[in-house]
C-alpha cells in the first residue's frame, strides 16, 4: 500500500502534538485571563505555538502538493466525499486559527501589552472582542473535524482491516 513520505509523516504528528499544546495552553491562558493572572510568557508561548503550527500545516500542503498522497481508500463514494471535506476543513480551520489569534492580538490590548512587555496592560477579560469569539468557536469545530478525522482511521484500521494508518507511519510497509 502506497505511503505518505516521510516528511508528510513527521509534519502530521508533530502537528498534532503542537495542537495538543498550544490546546492546552490556549485553555490555561484562557483560564488565567479571567482569573486576572496572565502573563506575558504565557501569550507568548501560545503564540508561538500557534505560529508554529501554522508553519506545520503550511509545509504540509506543500508536501502534498509535492510529493502527492496515496489514494483515499473509502468503501463507497459518500465516504470519498466525506474523507476529502474533512481533510479541506483540517486545513482551513489550522490556517484560520492562527489569523484569528494575530487578530485577537491587533484588536484587544494583547498587543499593546506585548509591545509595553507589561503584563499590566493585559485584558482580564475579552469581551467585544470578536476575533476571540471565532477564535474559541474555531477550536470547537477543529476538535470535532479531529474526532471525525480519528474516528475515520479507527474505522479503517478495526472495521475495514485495510491498512489504512500504516500510510501515516514512519516504518516502511512491506
Amino acid at each position: 500500500m502506497p505511503q505518505y513520505s516521510k516528511r508528510m509523516v513527521i509534519v502530521h504528528w508533530l502537528t498534532l502534538a503542537l495542537l495538543i499544546a498550544a490546546w492546552y495552553l490556549g485553555d490555561s491562558l484562557g483560564d488565567a485571563t479571567d482569573d486576572g493572572k496572565a502573563t506575558l510568557a504565557g501569550y507568548i508561548v501560545h503564540i508561538s505555538v500557534g505560529g508554529t503550527v501554522l508553519l506545520l500545516t503550511l509545509s504540509q500542503l506543500y508536501f502534498r502538493r509535492k510529493d502527492g498522497t496515496p489514494p483515499l481508500l473509502a468503501d463507497t463514494p459518500m465516504y470519498q466525499v466525506v474523507a476529502k471535506n474533512v481533510h479541506y476543513f483540517l486545513y482551513t480551520v489550522l490556517i484560520l486559527l492562527p489569523v484569528t489569534g494575530v487578530t485577537i492580538i491587533l484588536t484587544s490590548k494583547v498587543g499593546a501589552a506585548l509591545l509595553a512587555g507589561d503584563a499590566v496592560l493585559l485584558p482580564k477579560k475579552f469581551h467585544g472582542v470578536f476575533a476571540h469569539v471565532v477564535h474559541e468557536q474555531l477550536v470547537t469545530v477543529l476538535i470535532v473535524l479531529t474526532v471525525l478525522h480519528v474516528l475515520g482511521a479507527i474505522k479503517h484500521q478495526f472495521i475495514m482491516k485495510d491498512g489504512l494508518m500504516s500510510r501515516m507511519s514512519l516504518r516502511k510497509k512491506d
